[in-house]
């Protein structure tokens, strides 16, 4: 399956790129995207660049583990390191900021993963060529496409709606407790609370922090489910992480990152409201919850 998720996500990006290339909405997917957005089959960039970020750690641990088999098929690691290029040209293309922030620790992190599957030895030919589609990318993203990757971070610009909003929303969310206002009702909550001087033709659909909106909608379980997960996915990151190389423990580490991925992006997003991330979020979790059986070590 997770072949599938990296296919859909070379497509997307390729995709994306024919929309950015046409300059108009024939190739957009969805009627509320607006032309000159790099969205691949998503309505937002944002959620495009958490695809491209949570399938990353699979293409690196992927093209790793064959120079732990000493395969002669080299394919899998010329994809991981093409694919691991592919996501920095697609992010730089992308422009969301949640993306090119969350690059740098979840390519390091995934390359951390590689090196574990690779045998934990010196790094060779195989690793430096995945470090090296990396590098070669970043490279020539700094020389050609960085000045509308900064232009994104100019905060006087334009102000952030999310910010502006997410002090409303925490000042709504108190007086929905302990139970919370219920699911799906945020957009009729904030619609009741939100300023008259704020009101514009845009509209704040969702909170652009799930654990903020959680805290709204389901109150005080809801913010307890939250913390229940993460201390399960904390015992898991651990047991995956301290482990040595195997197919199994290489997935679950890849998972645990991409599951980090999606974490902190939804922050300042909802990208987990997309049924091809949510699905995915599922999969990694599945995949890593079976870092707490015991699993033997697989060095060939």
């Amino acid at each position: 399956m997770m072949w599938i998720y990296l296919a859909a996500a070379v497509v997307s990006v390729l995709l994306g790129a024919i929309q950015l290339g046409s300059g108009d909405t024939r190739f957009y997917l969805w009627a509320t995207t607006a032309a000159g957005s790099v969205t691949g089959f998503f309505a937002n960039r944002n959620h495009l660049a958490t695809l491209l970020l949570a399938t990353l750690p699979f293409a690196a641990v992927f093209g790793a583990a064959i120079l732990r088999r000493r395969s002669e098929n080299r394919l899998p690691l010329w994809f991981g390191a093409l694919f691991m290029g592919l996501v920095v040209v697609g992010l730089a293309a992308i422009r969301s900021r949640a993306g090119v922030i969350l690059f740098g620790p979840i390519a390091i992190a995934s390359l951390l993963a590689a090196w574990i599957a690779a045998g934990r030895g010196r790094p060779g030919p195989g690793l430096l060529a995945l470090t090296g589609g990396v590098a070669a990318a970043i490279g020539a993203v700094a020389i050609l496409a960085l000045p509308p990757i900064l232009a994104r971070f100019d905060v006087q610009s334009a102000p952030e709606g999310r910010f502006e909003g997410w002090p409303i929303v925490a000042a709504a969310s108190e007086t929905w407790l302990p139970l919370g206002s219920g699911i799906g009702s945020f957009d009729a909550v904030f619609r009741s609370v939100e300023p008259l001087e704020q009101l514009d033709p845009t509209f704040f659909n969702h909170a652009h922090n799930e654990y903020l909106e959680t805290w709204l909608e389901a109150g005080w379980l809801g913010a307890a489910l939250i913390v229940v997960f993460l201390l399960w996915y904390g015992r898991r990151l651990w047991a995956a992480w301290k482990a040595g190389p195997s197919r199994e423990r290489d997935l679950q580490r890849a998972a645990s990152i991409a599951l980090l991925a999606m974490l902190v992006h939804s922050g300042v997003d909802y990208p987990l409201r997309t049924a091809a991330l949510a699905v995915l979020f599922a999969f990694c979790a599945a995949i890593l919850e079976k870092a707490g059986q015991p699993v033997a070590r697989d060095q060939t």
